[in-house]
């Protein structure tokens, strides 16, 4: 079942290698026995992604990105394959779709003249306030 990331754009199975292995951690002689843990390998450059897609995975700056243009993702948060197998696909999803989400660009603005009027008033209150707190001595 091909790795659905919107309406046009897919992955195919063949385009992910999953491999089972022994999963590290608290699980008693389970962990020793059962190779419940999947690393999913997805190769960006040999992949069916649009370009668009290939350009902005490449760019990120993630660690489980390799200089090779490989995605790895080590998927050992449930006590069985089938669960870290989808765990690994729904990992890729969200890094795809992360990668390829294109901000909108920041416009400045200015405070309005009102909002800066208002800020030095309340300014010059609390320091006549701070003024008036103050002891005067008369000698």
């Amino acid at each position: 079942m091909p790795l659905q990331i919107s309406q046009a754009v897919s992955i195919a199975d063949w385009e992910m290698d999953f491999t089972a292995i022994r999963a590290s951690g608290p699980g008693g002689q389970n962990v020793n026995k059962v190779s419940s843990a999947i690393h999913l390998r997805f190769d960006i450059k040999h992949s069916s992604l649009p370009d668009f897609y290939k350009e902005r995975l490449l760019k990120l700056s993630d660690q489980r990105i390799t200089a090779e243009g490989v995605v790895v993702i080590k998927a050992d948060r449930y006590r069985t394959q089938e669960l870290n197998r989808q765990d690994a696909l729904d990992r890729l999803l969200e890094l795809i779709k992360n990668a390829t989400k294109v901000e909108k660009k920041r416009r400045p603005t200015k405070p309005t003249k009102g909002s800066q009027r208002r800020r030095m008033d309340s300014k010059t209150k609390r320091g006549q306030t701070k003024v008036l707190r103050n002891k005067k001595s008369f000698e």
